[in-house]
């Protein structure tokens, strides 16, 4: 499918991806992903590890939709020590860093992490596609509109998948420019989208395979599936396995998720399926 330079070492990716969610942070909008002690988020590594996760994806600053923004000193508090110590016992595992702030990139992808997740696509910090370039990792450029304290008030679009396509474009650009090779594109469910657009989105995934990148599609327990079902978020395990499913139908490479069993299974289904 796709190959990744990984601060030198190169992994070849034959199979779509499961990243794993690790928010160390108290601002999660789901409440059994806040992992705010170490034997907390050790165990919720352990368990995805042992499931067959393929990334661990960490972050420090909540962005669902309203929230607050933390300062960087506090971001990096929070996440080194994660990688670190994830780094050290899991060194055959992926670890991400799920930031926006380019110092808290490199700083993280020093102290283990081998890839960025970036939801802003380098729009809140003009330096970060610059810092991405020279670390030689894959970098993950989400599209958002607007901000997380204020993205889901009201966005507006035309056509939601032109628009977030059209963005994709010129961020490759700028991207390559700046030496990133390794680049994945995440169309941003729920961020500055409503429902709808989501869905638009997922119901046209397959159209983001003409930028010939790897696309991911975070979905899990989103206000997507479990306001649709008229349920919590803590309830959404199995809308969260059908959009799965879906974006995979459509060509989705990672699936970023709070729940790795359930992803990975519905890849091998999906995977038998074409076979």
């Amino acid at each position: 499918m796709f190959s990744w330079n990984l601060k030198g070492t190169l992994r070849i990716v034959e199979n779509p991806l499961v990243m794993g969610i690790l928010n160390i942070t108290p601002d999660s909008f789901y409440a059994g992903n806040r992992l705010l002690t170490e034997k907390n988020w050790i165990m919720a590594a352990e368990k995805m590890v042992s499931e067959g996760v393929d990334i661990l994806d960490i972050g420090g600053q909540s962005t669902r939709p309203g929230s607050e923004r933390i300062g960087i000193e506090e971001e990096l508090r929070r996440v080194l020590p994660v990688i670190e110590e994830l780094h050290h016992r899991f060194p055959e595992t992926i670890l991400s860093v799920d930031t926006y702030q380019s110092r808290v990139a490199m700083e993280a992808v020093a102290a283990g992490a081998s890839m960025v997740n970036d939801i802003s696509g380098g729009e809140m910090d003009r330096e970060m596609i610059r810092a991405v370039g020279s670390l030689s990792v894959p970098y993950v450029c989400m599209h958002m509109q607007g901000r997380p304290e204020t993205m889901q008030k009201s966005p507006t679009y035309e056509d939601v998948v032109l628009e977030v396509l059209d963005f994709f474009m010129r961020k490759r650009v700028e991207c390559l420019a700046a030496g990133i090779n390794d680049l994945v594109l995440d169309p941003g469910f729920g961020f500055g989208k409503t429902i709808e657009h989501s869905f638009q989105l997922l119901h046209r995934l397959s159209a983001f395979k003409i930028t010939g990148l790897p696309i991911l599609a975070g979905l899990s327990r989103k206000s997507t599936i479990f306001k649709t079902l008229g349920i919590t978020a803590s309830e959404a395990l199995n809308g969260t396995t059908v959009v799965n499913t879906i974006a995979l139908m459509q060509g989705a490479d990672i699936l970023r998720v709070h729940d790795v069993k359930e992803a990975k299974e519905a890849i091998t289904l999906i995977k038998a399926l074409n076979r």
